[in-house]
């Protein structure tokens, strides 16, 4: 398998990896310089020349997948025999520095309704490597035309037309989605409020609207719905950043976009 087939692998399967490349070389080497090696949890494809060079990488690539470091590290090695170490001898003569860039699993947004909003929406997010995944009860508003605006997009577009329970979908999403309801129907945002409460992997949840819309869906959740305070904690409204009132589509969708990218930034700190 090649490397570029490996990282897709990884991608595919949603798991962390570390990207490693021969960077240099002076000397003799087992290796050239671009000479490629993925390592994952588990299996490790491509090779950056056996030995000591390529097991130490290994054993750091690791390392940095455990502790979910996302810095890239460069390591130099000398391949004589008066080195000491950690998996035998190399003895080729020459120096070799290997680059390991960390593979973080993308992450992962839905938007439950492709209203005017959900597609100015779309079209920010999708500028962004994630998985994007568009939901909608209505196949009118998913149809191919109306999102030709996301065909050059970064993010990996996943589009779910759900005409009886869009709820549904929830449970088919990666672990940590971030989930943004926004449908056309008021109905339709409180049963995925309720089911995206009774659903654990799931990242973030926000819920755009009033604060007169949210104290009703608030009083049913905990009545009809039977959730605590701190399960109904869990949903975020309104969403996007606070002093930004415009009530235009694009407007909204920008002020939610930046919103998201800070949750996304303080994830990672």
């Amino acid at each position: 398998m090649t490397w570029i087939a490996a990282v897709a692998r990884l991608r595919e399967r949603r798991e962390p990896g570390v990207l490693v490349t021969v960077a240099a070389v002076r000397g003799h080497a087992p290796r050239d310089a671009g000479a490629k090696l993925v390592v994952g949890e588990r299996e490790t494809w491509g090779s950056v020349g056996g030995g000591n060079v390529e097991a130490v990488a290994i054993d750091r690539a690791r390392e940095m997948i455990a502790a979910g470091e996302r810095k890239p590290e460069l390591m130099d090695f000398a391949l004589n025999d008066k080195v000491t170490n950690q998996h035998g001898v190399q003895c080729c003569g020459g120096t070799v520095s290997v680059l390991l860039e960390p593979l973080p699993v993308v992450r992962s947004v839905a938007i439950f309704g492709m209203g005017h909003v959900g597609l100015e929406l779309a079209r920010i997010l999708a500028r962004q490597d994630l998985d994007l995944h568009l939901v909608d009860s209505r196949a009118e508003v998913l149809a191919p035309e109306r999102l030709t605006a996301l065909a050059d997009s970064v993010a990996r577009v996943h589009v779910h037309h759900t005409p009886l329970l869009p709820e549904e979908v929830l449970e088919e999403l990666p672990r940590g989605t971030h989930v943004l309801i926004m449908t056309h129907d008021h109905a339709e945002d409180a049963a995925l409020c309720d089911a995206a409460l009774r659903t654990p992997h799931l990242g973030s949840i926000g819920l755009i609207g009033s604060a007169a819309k949210w104290a009703r869906f608030r009083k049913r959740l905990a009545t009809e719905g039977g959730h605590d305070d701190a399960a109904i904690d869990r949903i975020k409204t309104p969403i996007g950043l606070p002093g930004i009132g415009g009530k235009e589509p694009a407007t909204i969708a920008v002020s939610v976009a930046a919103d998201l990218l800070r949750t996304f930034e303080s994830e990672r700190g």
